[in-house]
């Protein structure tokens, strides 16, 4: 048998086995998700929306987990994104190209990838007990921040690489600035895919509850959080007390706040789909 022949069987075979792969994670995840949607949407109603948590299952409601989700997102992505915009234009536009940015890059790439249990035993000891924020919105927003922080530097980049040079050359020919044409012709061509980031990001964030317990988000929580240093609970954190729990109805409420939070996740997601369509089809022209 020919070498040729024998790189197309393993071709073939690799292709095989990645379909198989794909239909295996599908039907698990459309098992998981039916499994779900079977048990939560008997539950699911506007009673259940806007009710306070009880330790009764059927008077029990997700209204202080969404707000609490609500005001986290809201306080991380005020701090996240001019941070990560700003970081990821200095390094793009102006940080000179040695060892110390390659240093940089290595290590924000890194961040993007560690667990995020770290990020909340950071958040506990800066935010919580050095700067004395205490187990508030703020305490938890920060640690997001963090969290997040990685991945909006790297879309930003990325956006900006994107930019055709001929624009930044057509602004210098017209006598603008440095600033001038990041500010008036870079930041606007690539504010689709830096949006596409920050919303990706944010969507990783409204699913995470190992950092806000690390500092200290509560799973019961009587009251909506009314400002940034109140104490809050959040939608992964009211899913996980509830599964916790013996009785079968906390589980069919764990259900119906899941399709909530799978909701709120895949309208992000579309949105960052459609942005990036249409920036693409925009610098595409």
């Amino acid at each position: 048998m020919s070498k040729f022949l024998i790189n197309r069987i393993k071709d073939k075979a690799f292709q095989v086995w990645g379909l198989i792969a794909t239909l295996i994670g599908i039907v698990l995840l459309a098992v998981f998700i039916g499994d779900i949607f079977m048990d939560g949407i008997q539950r699911l109603d506007l009673d259940f929306l806007r009710s306070l948590p009880s330790r009764f299952p059927e008077e029990s409601g997700i209204k202080v987990a969404m707000m609490g989700s609500v005001w986290i997102m809201g306080l991380t992505a005020l701090i996240s994104f001019p941070l990560g915009v700003a970081a990821g234009i200095y390094l793009e536009e102006y940080a000179k190209k040695n060892k110390f940015s390659s240093f940089l890059e290595m290590n924000i790439s890194n961040l993007a990838g560690v667990p995020s249990i770290i990020y909340g035993l950071l958040g506990i000891m800066i935010f919580v007990r050095t700067l004395g924020f205490g187990n508030s919105l703020l305490s938890g927003a920060m640690t997001l921040s963090l969290l997040i922080l990685p991945i909006i530097i790297v879309a930003t980049r990325e956006a900006i690489k994107a930019v055709p040079d001929s624009i930044r050359q057509g602004s210098y020919g017209m006598g603008a600035s440095k600033w001038q044409t990041i500010w008036y012709q870079v930041l606007p061509a690539s504010f689709g895919g830096i949006l596409t980031g920050v919303i990706l990001a944010l969507s990783r964030a409204v699913g995470e509850a190992a950092p806000l317990i690390a500092v200290g988000a509560l799973a019961y929580v009587p009251f909506a959080p009314a400002s940034p240093m109140d104490e809050f609970t959040v939608l992964p954190i009211q899913i996980f007390n509830w599964t916790s729990r013996p009785q079968h109805g906390f589980i069919i409420n764990a259900a119906a706040a899941i399709l909530v939070l799978l909701a709120i996740t895949l309208l992000m997601n579309g949105m960052a789909v459609l942005l990036r369509y249409r920036w693409q089809k925009k610098l595409t022209g």
